[in-house]
């Protein structure tokens, strides 16, 4: 079971915020903070607006105003803690996986989780606070986090810091200097977004160490053994380990199947011809053929928690591997039905039918603790809204949107998120705030009307460095110069220009060229360019 208490708030600093247009309340039905909104059917709504679009944007916005305003915790331990760390009140999301002092130790995976999220939310709001605190995560971690040169492991992010301050040393579980070699694969790829997004070449830089060692220690692996272990210590080398069935039986922990971060990250470097490129190429091919014979044939999809110590298949590494399916349709043959499945298994093993009146299916976390959650639920609606997108198949789709309705109400005026069950449990930062905010907007881009008629870039095949948003204006600038991109709008651009030229609408885009999409309240413009980084839109 996840190491989850009760909520005690006297640490959160609370926002005032009002959400827009909020329906007639239904009285004496609940879900989390909210009275239950329906439609004539009795569908699920969300909670602060009847339109999905107005709604999305007010959970989006709750969020982000509510962890930009984190408080600090004052770390009474060390006294010269100003002096080591810089500051005295680190924000609580760099010592507490909750907002409870109580749950000391970070997730796993929670920077790499934020960048993700906070990459698609700098496009979407144009809001500069949102890169600075990214970088601010990012540096921190780089500087008190990673194993040392010389360890058998080297240059890993450590998952946890151990003790009360905010350094990162260990796990957990298993204690101090073991690694999580999947998570290091995802917080490397994420170095290589910011590094694109800001030129900041410390990133690339420690992006390519990541790999390097990744790549080095990368093996064929069969049924027990994945290519890299879940745990390892990063000193000695050791295999970290795990409980069996009897919850006694320990067994080394040599079997994962969280590897997309590490696939995007080679994937990434070998793009842009840094570090060891064989090597990465070697470790790639590797990893994936191991991904298209076990898990994609078996759909063993374990481990994930590292507070988990039996064996558990998860959602999230489950859904991760769609996801990238999705973006690389031709990495494994028939991606589709691949993504199909990963969907029913999914279906089969974790659905939750408490919310059935509603119209929704609710997605349980893993197999030994199927709790159901805001951030598992939206993936799963994210990834069936993208599927349909893709393949045109919109059977599912309706029930996407309720389930992204359903997890509205885990988030209150505020912007504070807590588990969507009975009872006052508090939820990590990784599940209530950044892998939950990416879902809602990985669905915006996937089906648009999702997003409210305003400016807004919604997806773009490359890394945006910098959007600004004016009266009637979209400005933006691409890493690459070849790319896509598709921006919400509240009516038809009048021009569009690439490099200070004027491009013209064309009904099948290429070069320098855009298409509009209407909608029923405004449209998307698809934006094509492959002669210069910036691009200008007026409407």
């Amino acid at each position: 079971m996840r190491l989850i208490l009760v909520f005690l708030g006297s640490c959160v600093f609370l926002l005032s915020a009002q959400a827009q247009n909020p329906p007639e309340p239904a009285p004496g039905k609940t879900l989390v903070y909210h009275d239950i909104q329906t439609d004539s059917e009795n569908k699920l709504l969300p909670w602060n607006s009847s339109n999905p679009a107005v709604a999305y944007d007010e959970i989006l916005k709750l969020t982000w105003k509510y962890w930009n305003n984190v408080p600090g915790y004052w770390l009474r331990k060390e006294r010269n803690v100003k002096e080591r760390f810089g500051l005295q009140f680190p924000p609580m999301y760099f010592l507490f996986r909750t907002h409870d002092p109580a749950d000391l130790g970070i997730g796993g995976g929670q920077f790499a989780i934020m960048l993700s999220s906070f990459d698609l939310y700098a496009d979407y709001s144009g809001d500069p606070a949102v890169l600075e605190n990214m970088k601010f995560q990012a540096d921190w971690y780089i500087k008190w986090g990673f194993s040392d040169a010389n360890a058998a492991w080297p240059n890993l992010p450590f998952p946890c810091n151990t003790e009360l301050v905010p350094i990162y040393d260990g796990d957990l579980v298993l204690g101090k200097d073991y690694t999580q070699p999947d998570k290091a694969g995802e917080f490397g790829f994420e170095l290589v977004t910011l590094f694109k997004k800001t030129g900041d070449k410390r990133y690339l830089e420690k992006a390519v160490q990541i790999a390097d060692t990744l790549a080095q220690h990368t093996t064929v692996g069969d049924y027990d053994h994945s290519p890299l272990p879940f745990k390892v210590n990063a000193l000695t080398g050791e295999v970290g380990y795990i409980l069996g069935k009897d919850n006694k039986t320990r067994m080394d922990s040599n079997y994962c199947t969280n590897w997309t971060g590490a696939l995007r990250l080679f994937q990434q470097l070998r793009g842009l011809q840094q570090g060891n490129v064989v090597a990465y190429g070697n470790a790639f091919d590797k990893i994936s053929a191991w991904l298209k014979t076990y898990p994609l044939a078996n759909h063993r999809w374990g481990p994930y928690f590292e507070d988990i110590q039996l064996w558990s298949d998860t959602q999230i590494n489950a859904g991760l591997m769609a996801w990238f399916i999705l973006d690389n349709p031709d990495w494994v043959e028939n991606a589709p039905a691949k993504v199909r499945a990963i969907q029913n298994w999914v279906l089969a093993n974790l659905r939750r039918d408490e919310w059935q009146q509603y119209g929704v299916t609710a997605i349980g976390e893993q197999t030994v603790y199927k709790m159901y959650g805001q951030s598992h639920t939206a993936r799963h609606a994210s990834i069936e809204l993208r599927y349909a997108e893709l393949t045109g198949d919109r059977s599912r789709v309706a029930e996407a949107i309720r389930q992204l309705n359903w997890c509205t109400y885990a988030v209150d005026f505020d912007g504070k998120n807590k588990w969507p069950h009975p009872g006052t449990y508090e939820i990590w930062w990784t599940d209530g705030y950044g892998d939950y905010m990416r879902h809602f907007l990985r669905a915006m881009a996937a089906q648009p009307d999702l997003a409210p008629a305003q400016a807004h870039v919604l997806r773009s095949s490359s890394v945006v460095q910098k959007v600004e948003y004016s009266a009637g204006k979209v400005t933006y600038t691409t890493f690459d110069t070849i790319a896509r991109e598709l921006v919400r709008l509240p009516t038809k651009p009048r021009s569009v220009s690439v490099g200070g030229v004027d491009v013209a609408e064309a009904a099948n885009i290429a070069g320098d060229s855009w298409r509009w999409l209407p909608l029923a309240a405004g449209g998307v413009a698809e934006i094509s360019h492959g002669t210069g980084r910036l691009v200008e839109i007026e409407y």
